[in-house]
């Protein structure tokens, strides 16, 4: 109430201060501007004061608080806390991106210098020391039957043998050999290896499938075709070719004495070549 009462007398004061100016100036007036001595232009200008602060202070009457309430340092408002709250929840996020990115990258670098895993093709011609002329065993090795007794009845082409039979036919110059009883076995264990898809690589024709009547006659077609690699599941054959023949493998489900160093041994032909 103090504060308004003191406002209404300044007021007042300023209002009689004018009218006093106004007098003043109406007796000017009609005087040249030229004629005019600084007392009557101080009047002038203080009556032009006047008006404008006058004006201003009715405009205005609580300036004073507004100039306050601006010095004062305004309080966090719920919308501005939500934008710090969202502005970190971005600078969060921005850094789980750039955490997500680096670690793709380092993937990505890891898989580069990742040893690469050889092919089948690749072992095969590995393990064979690159060796270009392979003659093999069919019973036991590549069929099912393990006796020319069983070739009489049936003949089976082992699936888990076959790939690693293809990958060596499309390396290697391949000769199939067995011992058989009869013609009609022959024709069995050409039949099986057809019905397998052997012959269609193009690789191993049926004339490199080489039947004996004996177990010795395929020793003798081994000596004859002089080959890199000889595969044999009969021990007594692969002693008597072990220093005819660079390199040997013995497939047997048991492991037998080696007789010799270039006569190596293996439970089956495709655990050989880590086909297993």
């Amino acid at each position: 109430m103090a504060e308004a009462s003191s406002k209404d007398d300044l007021l007042q004061l300023i209002k009689r201060f004018g009218a006093y100016l106004t007098l003043k100036i109406s007796n000017f007036l009609p005087i040249s501007l030229y004629n005019l001595d600084s007392r009557s232009v101080g009047a002038i200008a203080g009556f032009a004061v006047a008006i404008v602060f006058t004006w201003r202070l009715l405009r205005s009457p609580n300036g004073h608080q507004r100039r306050q309430s601006k010095r004062q340092m305004p309080a966090p408002s719920s919308s501005t806390s939500s934008v710090g709250l969202n502005s970190n929840a971005q600078l969060i996020s921005s850094g789980d991106c750039s955490s997500s990115e680096d670690l793709r990258a380092q993937n990505v670098v890891d898989e580069f210098f990742q040893p690469v895993k050889p092919t089948l093709g690749q072992i095969v011609r590995q393990k064979l020391s690159e060796g270009r002329k392979v003659t093999c065993r069919l019973l036991g090795i590549i069929l099912e039957e393990n006796s020319p007794e069983d070739l009489q009845k049936q003949a089976t082409v082992r699936s888990s043998v076959l790939e690693v039979l293809l990958e060596i036919t499309k390396y290697c110059d391949l000769y199939l050999m067995e011992t058989v009883l009869d013609d009609e076995s022959e024709k069995r264990v050409l039949s099986a290896l057809e019905d397998a898809g052997v012959f269609t690589s193009g690789g191993l024709v049926k004339d490199k499938v080489l039947f004996c009547s004996k177990e010795n006659g395929r020793t003798s077609f081994v000596r004859q075709l002089e080959p890199d690699w000889h595969i044999d599941s009969n021990p007594e054959i692969v002693s008597q070719l072990a220093r005819f023949i660079k390199y040997q493998l013995h497939v047997a489900a048991t492991r037998h004495e080696r007789t010799g160093s270039n006569v190596f041994s293996s439970p089956s032909l495709e655990q050989f070549f880590g086909n297993i």
